[in-house]
């Protein structure tokens, strides 16, 4: 079971790294958002699983929900296209 402490420091992890995805780059960003928070939150239920080899599962649940999050996020932006506007002299 999660401490108090711990949902604390999970959230506010997650508040950065979903931060950090922001529209400058990718316009459809959802995969990478999706990927992170996939990511974050399977690592943090690998290690409080119970038993031993904590680092392992922890490993093994962010591989896993990197790539659920990634897969459920690239679902979403190829279903919402958004066009692109360069602007300045690349038109």
């Amino acid at each position: 079971m999660l401490s108090i402490k711990q949902t604390a420091m999970t959230f506010i992890l997650l508040l950065i790294i979903v931060g950090c995805t922001g529209n400058e780059i990718a316009p459809n960003n959802a995969t990478q958002t999706g990927a992170a928070v996939g990511a974050l939150t399977g690592a943090v239920v690998g290690y409080n699983t119970t038993g031993h080899y904590k680092g392992q599962r922890a490993a093994i649940g962010a591989v896993a929900g990197a790539t659920t999050g990634a897969l459920i996020g690239n679902t979403i932006d190829e279903s919402q296209p958004q066009v692109i506007e360069t602007g300045g002299w690349q038109e």
